[in-house]
This record gives C-alpha cells, structure tokens and sequence, in this order.
C-alpha cells in the first residue's frame, strides 16, 4: 500500500476526526494554499533551470564534465517542473469541483429553506374559506359598480309630468304674449271731415300716415321676436 492510500485510509488530522472532517470552506483554504506553495515551487525551479543551462553554457567543451552535470541537473528540474504542472492542474479542477458542489449545497439548502417557508404560510390556509372569500370580494366589487352606476346617472326629478300637456300650456302663454302685443298697437282714427285742399293739411296727413305705418311695422317686429324667443323656450324645456 503506497504512503498516500496509507494517509487517506488514516485520515488527516486529529481534529478533522473529531469534527467529521473538515468544511468546503477548510478545504478550499488548503487548496488555496497548496496552488500558491506549487505556484512558488514552479518559479523557483524556472529560475533554477536557466541557471543551469547558463552554467551548461559558460562549460561548454572546455569543461564537458561540468557542462554535463549541469544539463543532468536542468533535466531533474525540468522533470520536477512537469509534474508541478499537471499536480496543479489536478488542484485546479478538485478546487473547481469543490466550489461548485459548496454552490450547490447552498442553492439546495436555500431551496429547502424557502420551502419550509411557503408550507409554513399555507398551513393556516383553507382553500374553502378563499373561495368563500373570492366569492365575497366578487359580489361586493358588483355592489359597488351598481352604487357608482346609481350616482353617475343624471337626476331626473319631475319627469313624471307630461310633456304634452307642458307643450299645450307653453302655446297658450306664447299666443297671450301674441294678443297682447296686438292690442297694444294703436291704428290712426280716420278724420270725420272731408280733407282738406290746401297743402299744408295735406301735408300733416301725409305725416299721420306714415307715424302710422311705422307703429305697425314694431308691432309686427316685436310680434316676430317674442315668438323667435317662445320657440327658443319650448325647444329648452322638451
């Protein structure tokens, strides 16, 4: 059995026994910190491989056995550099894996919490008692339309008279203004005696006449006016 199934099959620390093994949080902080000590581990072997290979360089054929053991050397480190690379791309996807699995335990205990939640709310609800109150809502929203109906109607007080007889009333007034209005246009009284000759009498005639004449025609034009204002009257209260 190699060393690291010996390890896992142990388990790590003492502490991480009595706790039931460590939290998402613990080891993604481990992880962490193993890429950045490999990160390190990587510089350090760069840095150390070119120091080789310039040493390997400075040699030369002068000195083939120096050259030599520094290429061996840049070698080793190259090899140590290779698996640095693909132990990091291992961390790499288990830290991923572990930050997705820590997500969606999250979403999932979230999701379980809301619907502890939302069974909590319901318990106290009837579905027979919100159909019955639905139902309530429903009649006192029509109850409510037929009062805004009511109000918005237009007041119609005293429509219970006849229009017909209000119409034959009307008339009888208009043609009372119209009588009156006859009766108060005077005519010129014809004169008794003969008429006379002389031009000035002829003269004071002619003057009566067209007095005459003219109180005929406002009585006419008044007669036309009240009526105009009648029909205007009859049109506003039908």
């Amino acid at each position: 059995m190699s060393k690291i199934s010996k390890f896992f099959k142990g388990g790590g620390s003492a502490g991480s026994k009595g706790r039931g093994g460590p939290s998402p949080q613990e080891a993604l902080a481990r992880l962490r910190e193993t890429e950045e000590m490999l990160s390190k581990k990587q510089e350090y072997l760069e840095t150390r491989i070119e120091r080789e290979l310039a040493l390997a360089r400075q040699h030369g054929t002068k000195n083939k056995r120096a050259a030599l053991q520094a290429l061996k050397r840049k070698k080793r480190y190259e090899k140590q550099l290779n698996q640095i690379d693909g132990t990091l791309s291992t961390i790499e996807f288990q830290r991923e894996a572990l930050e997705n699995s820590h997500t969606n335990t999250e979403v999932l205990k979230n999701m379980g919490y809301a619907a502890q939640a939302m069974k909590k709310v319901h318990e106290n609800m009837d579905l027979n008692k919100i159909d019955d109150l639905m139902q309530d809502i429903t009649e006192q929203q029509d109850v409510a339309q037929e009062i805004s109906d009511a109000i918005s109607n237009r007041a119609t007080f005293g429509d219970e008279f006849d229009e017909d007889e209000l119409m034959a009333e009307l008339e009888e007034l208009e043609q009372e203004e119209l009588n009156k209005g006859m009766r108060d246009v005077r005519l010129p009284s014809v004169p008794s005696t003969s008429l006379p000759s002389r031009p000035g009498q002829n003269d004071h005639i002619s003057y009566e006449l067209h007095s005459c004449i003219a109180r005929v025609q406002l009585a006419t034009q008044k007669r036309a006016e009240d009526e105009d204002e009648m029909k205007k009257l009859a049109a506003w209260a039908s």
